[in-house]
């Protein structure tokens, strides 16, 4: 679920908030790092348990119209393709699912769930509601190509579950992309014969990821004042009020992953922290850190100092 991209935006942001030097303790902040990391897999579960939710609310809508004292005959028959959504309907007995719903304790719809009525009638309203409900009956390709359109254009750029998200945990908001990318791609590729694992994706590719996220922490913060002394001689003509405080850990980061990650290739380092740079910071900030990286590559290479292993990874 997570790529090396957000694990870099990851440790830049834990970079920009510590304020102690290299020889300072900071184990605090690497364990904050690391719960930065960890709390994204409980977006991800609120916002899957989120359509969970929204079965429930359809389920309970259909009874209480059924249990009308005026009930039409719509609400005594009613359709209750929705309610039979196959793909909403493996989530909810999902045992897997639970147990980690349970194990993280998502309980945030219980309290919350306005938000799940708002979701529930922005569906109901909508024409790929309108045109799904058309019929009585679906097969799952159906079923599953309509929540994933509900998913995309409906729950995933609403404002008001993005203000909630904004008001639980700041850090959420740049989780968001990677995790709605997530459960789209997961919701597409689920089949009939899924097993209950496939929506309880690992956080981690593998544990190098992991150890790339404490490594590139610990070896930036470590080699700290040489860092920004090539810095600063690269920036001689820069008032270094000017430089901006997000572009400053970037270029310490890339440095220190120049230096001291010989297995990642010079190109990937640089368009990385180009493309964060573009995201995170000034208009200009990219030409300005691809300026200082491009000088700094040269000067290593001629200096037999970029120590890559490998073909191709200068």
């Amino acid at each position: 679920m997570l790529n090396r991209r957000h694990i870099r935006v990851k440790v830049m942001q834990t970079l920009y908030a510590f304020k102690g030097g290299e020889s300072d303790d900071f184990s605090k902040d690497q364990k904050f790092l690391l719960f930065s990391i960890d709390n994204m897999y409980n977006l991800y579960l609120l916002l899957i348990s989120l359509l969970i939710e929204v079965q429930k609310r359809a389920e309970d809508d259909l009874q209480k119209k059924q249990k009308k004292h005026l009930a039409t005959k719509e609400d005594k028959d009613p359709n209750k393709k929705f309610v039979n959504n196959q793909l909403l309907k493996s989530l909810r007995d999902n045992l897997r699912l639970k147990d980690q719903l349970d194990t993280h304790k998502i309980t945030n719809w219980e309290l919350d769930s306005e938000y799940v009525d708002v979701l529930f009638k922005a569906i109901t309203k909508s024409d790929l509601y309108k045109e799904y409900m058309q019929t009585r009956v679906s097969d799952f390709k159906e079923d599953k190509d309509f929540i994933v359109d509900v998913f995309k254009d409906i729950i995933a750029p609403n404002e008001k579950l993005y203000e909630y998200l904004e008001d639980k945990n700041l850090t959420w908001l740049d989780d968001l992309p990677t995790v709605n990318t997530t459960i789209l791609k997961l919701l597409r590729k689920v089949k009939t014969a899924s097993t209950e694992n496939h929506f309880t994706p690992k956080l981690y590719k593998d544990i190098e990821d992991k150890q790339f996220a404490i490594s590139l922490f610990k070896k930036t913060l470590l080699n700290k004042t040489l860092i920004n002394k090539e810095i600063e001689m690269k920036t001689k003509n820069w008032d270094s009020d000017r430089i901006a405080n997000v572009d400053y850990v970037l270029l310490q980061m890339a440095i220190s992953e120049l230096k001291k990650f010989p297995s990642i290739p010079v190109k990937v380092t640089i368009n990385e922290y180009l493309e964060i740079a573009k995201e995170y910071s000034t208009p200009k900030s990219s030409v300005f850190i691809n300026g200082i990286l491009d000088k700094l590559v040269k000067e290593y290479v001629a200096d037999d100092k970029l120590n890559k292993i490998g073909r191709g990874l200068l």
